[in-house]
């Protein structure tokens, strides 16, 4: 077992370097340095599920936690996604856009990470949390909110989306995702004119974009998730005392309405995704999560209300220091 000290002294210095570097990638893209490619791996679709020749029930674009590392990758193999293509064929569901990259940039690709990878694995995952900084650093905010929002829209765009199309587009966000979920509602809506859906689960945001161009925001969480809880403590426009910030401004005008999922965990084999753990009525969690998400997207389209069991926007645990 690593001693404390060993391990200080080890991730310190990778920890001071990525404070330095987390920058980097969102200046390189705002200079014009380097250009974002769209460009995906051969034989990659744009999107999967309903056909591309029809106009699909809507367009669903997820965006992972941190740690999200290349075009194909997510958190949990691709179940969730994969349990949204079966169970809903009219969506339109896209899992290529990096949101810790405003340069599009997969990490695993790059040279000097993939020894990384090899050697400190750990130093993926902390870059990640690193760009979810940077992109609540309201310094930098806009300008990596510009970056994402961006590539989404392109994205979008290449998988056949079109312009005041009025086809829904849901951004389905897992934990650090909706940080840039919530940053690219201002891009998504001046690049396409697109209705916005906003789902997040277990979301780990700051609350201070601007929602006003979006139709609605779900906020799946649970009792169990003390990461999600982290985030409303830490973060002071997630506090009721910040009147005017963009995420109580948004809860104030009905735009934002939180599901409870307990007993689900943020992460490990009792998380919103984990396929292992089990309800009471034999679903698994990830079987709950992949039908409320569903449930919650079709209930938008049809302009239908949406009755069960839900928390008042806005019930969170407020930080007062």
């Amino acid at each position: 077992m690593i001693e404390l000290p060993i391990l200080v002294l080890v991730l310190g210095p990778v920890l001071l370097a990525e404070a330095l570097l987390a920058r980097y990638e969102v200046m390189v893209y705002t200079t014009g340095w380097r250009t974002p490619t769209a460009e995906l791996p051969q034989n990659m679709p744009y999107a999967r599920g309903a056909d591309p020749d029809r106009p699909p029930g809507a367009y669903l674009v997820y965006l992972d936690g941190v740690g999200k590392r290349r075009f194909r990758d997510t958190r949990d193999g691709g179940r969730l996604v994969k349990a949204l293509i079966a169970r809903a064929p009219e969506l339109r569901v896209l899992g290529q856009v990096q949101p810790y990259s405003p340069l599009a940039d997969p990490l695993v690709e790059r040279p000097v990470w993939e020894w990384l990878r090899g050697h400190i694995g750990l130093v993926l995952f902390l870059h990640n949390v690193m760009q979810v900084f940077v992109a609540a650093d309201r310094r930098y905010r806009s300008l990596y909110n510009h970056a994402v929002g961006a590539q989404i829209a392109d994205q979008l765009q290449l998988a056949g989306y079109r312009p005041d199309s009025g086809i829904p587009v849901v951004l389905l966000s897992y934990s650090g995702g909706a940080q840039v979920a919530t940053g690219a509602v201002e891009d998504l809506h001046t690049q396409l004119r697109a209705p916005l859906l906003l789902i997040t689960i277990g979301g780990f945001h700051n609350g201070a974009n601007d929602l006003v161009h979006a139709q609605h925001l779900h906020q799946l969480t649970s009792g169990g998730d003390w990461v999600e809880r982290l985030c409303s403590w830490i973060f002071p426009p997630r506090w009721r005392l910040l009147f005017f910030s963009g995420w109580n401004r948004a809860a104030r005008a009905g735009k934002i309405t939180v599901h409870r999922l307990d007993p689900a965990t943020h992460f490990g084999e009792t998380s919103y995704i984990s396929p292992k753990a089990h309800l009471p009525d034999g679903r698994s969690h990830l079987d709950r999560t992949a039908d409320t998400v569903i449930t919650l997207i079709r209930a938008h389209r049809d302009g239908t209300a949406l009755r069960g069991p839900i928390q008042e926007a806005g019930d969170e645990p407020p930080n007062l220091a």
